[in-house]
């Protein structure tokens, strides 16, 4: 069975850009909503990622939307404990796709550290 967990030096999630992610409203507090949007920097990165070393530079203390717990996505997405792995492994394959290409070398490494 495939495991979720984050990928060092991958970033995709860092990947903020608004246009992409028209749903925002509807899992974002009013408060969330406005610190994701001033989060946002030149095409469409988070301003807190580091592209020379693929990291977060607030990793530590990154919003509670940038975290992947079961507490976070039974809120913000109605998804049940039991539920996240496949859910966060179903949302990362997504996003690395969308932002590197379903054969990139995000994807191939995702996809071997999770165990698909």
């Amino acid at each position: 069975m495939a495991t979720w967990l984050c990928v060092k030096q991958c970033g995709a999630c860092c990947h903020l850009e608004p246009a992409e992610r028209p749903e925002l409203e509807q899992y974002l507090s009013p408060q969330e909503l406005e610190l994701y949007l001033s989060m946002v920097g030149e095409g469409g990165w988070c301003v807190n990622f580091d592209h020379a070393t693929r990291q977060c530079r607030i990793y530590q203390d990154r919003p509670r939307f940038c975290r992947v717990a079961a507490d976070v996505f039974g809120d913000m997405f109605g998804i049940e404990p039991t539920e996240l792995n496949d859910f966060a492994i179903d949302c990362c394959r997504e996003q690395i796709s969308a932002v590197y290409g379903d054969r990139s070398l995000e994807m191939l490494r995702f996809n071997r550290e999770v165990g698909i």
